[in-house]
């Protein structure tokens, strides 16, 4: 929170314009607009809890999975974005109704389903809006900067990595348990080898139910992810519209603002702060460049951030210790 706080100070030190500011013609359009925005993201939320119960199998009612999405999105604000809130998923879902083996199941297979929506929509994306959906001043693939190398190298390494997972779970799941045989034989975890290797028997037993799922349960978890993706990043042109008034709302405009913000949200996949907290801030007035002044791009990215990002961290730390707190009692009980 401090790190993108600050980053907003500095930018507003730096860009802000008063006169600017006070032009923004505070109306029923502009909260029209950010509603909508916190709609679309309410939408977001509620797919991916849908993808919680579908994965689990309904073992997590869906009061339990809104709850549990509340914590993986907070786990994943607090987490460097490069590394992202997986590993605390598979932890916390863990201490849920469901075994290790499964917990570790539904996140992988998560990053399987995230990954597919990036490998479809980017490509989709480029085809019918250009160079241009990388950056404003990218006409050609040959006018690429340092931006655009970082947006092709993580795309390639999620590309990579959703194969592995992918591969390990439906064609070769004794690779992941000879994995797991390897890691649970290093000195400093030996004491949690016997957990670690029956980790990795389970999940090769999770592997096999899954591939035998039936083709509507696959497709009900595709569904679901690209139902959340694709809201959460509806949410940037709401925000756009709601304070650039003269702003054309055309599909052009509409698509090319969505599309920026899955290019610009994948370089920020490659940030050392939580969340991307700080550039994902500054990044957002050269992404927008072309639509949103620089006198007004922080206080629009604030607000952005404010409903994308801060609004999981306040909820979580509200949600967080009530079920650390549960789960503390429930563990001493079974003690």
């Amino acid at each position: 929170m401090l790190i993108g706080i600050g980053v907003v100070v500095f930018l507003l030190w730096k860009q802000f314009d008063r006169s600017a500011f006070n032009d923004i013609e505070w109306g029923i359009w502009t909260l029209g607009w950010l509603m909508l925005g916190v709609f679309f993201y309410v939408i977001r939320h509620l797919a991916y809890a849908a993808r919680l119960v579908i994965l689990s199998d309904n073992v997590f009612s869906w009061r339990k999975a809104i709850q549990l999405i509340f914590i993986w999105e907070f786990s994943t604000a607090v987490s460097p974005t490069s590394l992202g809130g997986s590993a605390v998923a598979m932890f916390f879902l863990s201490q849920e109704k469901i075994k290790t083996a499964k917990a570790v199941t539904i996140v992988l297979y998560s990053v399987v389903l995230d990954t597919l929506f990036f490998v479809i929509s980017l490509p989709l994306l480029y085809i019918i809006l250009g160079p241009l959906v990388i950056r404003p001043e990218m006409e050609t693939l040959f006018d690429i900067n340092g931006y655009g190398i970082t947006f092709l190298f993580v795309f390639f390494a999620m590309m990579t990595y959703g194969f592995v997972f992918y591969y390990g779970l439906f064609h070769r799941p004794d690779q992941i348990k000879k994995l797991l045989n390897f890691i649970g034989n290093r000195k400093i975890l030996r004491r949690f080898k016997k957990k670690i290797i029956n980790t990795g028997i389970d999940i090769e037993k999770s592997s096999k139910t899954l591939r035998a799922k039936s083709p509507l349960f696959h497709l009900k978890a595709i569904l679901s992810t690209f139902t959340a993706w694709f809201f959460k990043f509806t949410l940037i042109f709401c925000v756009i519209y709601a304070f650039i008034h003269d702003l054309p709302r055309t599909f052009y405009n509409t698509a090319m603002i969505y599309g920026r913000y899955e290019t610009m949200f994948t370089i920020t996949a490659a940030s050392p702060t939580p969340g991307g907290s700080g550039l994902a801030e500054y990044l957002f007035g050269g992404f927008y460049s072309d639509y949103v002044p620089i006198t007004l791009a922080v206080v629009i990215a604030f607000a952005w951030r404010l409903i994308a990002y801060y609004t999981y961290l306040f909820a979580g730390v509200i949600i967080v210790p009530q079920w650390i707190r549960k789960i503390y009692k429930k563990n001493k009980l079974s003690l």
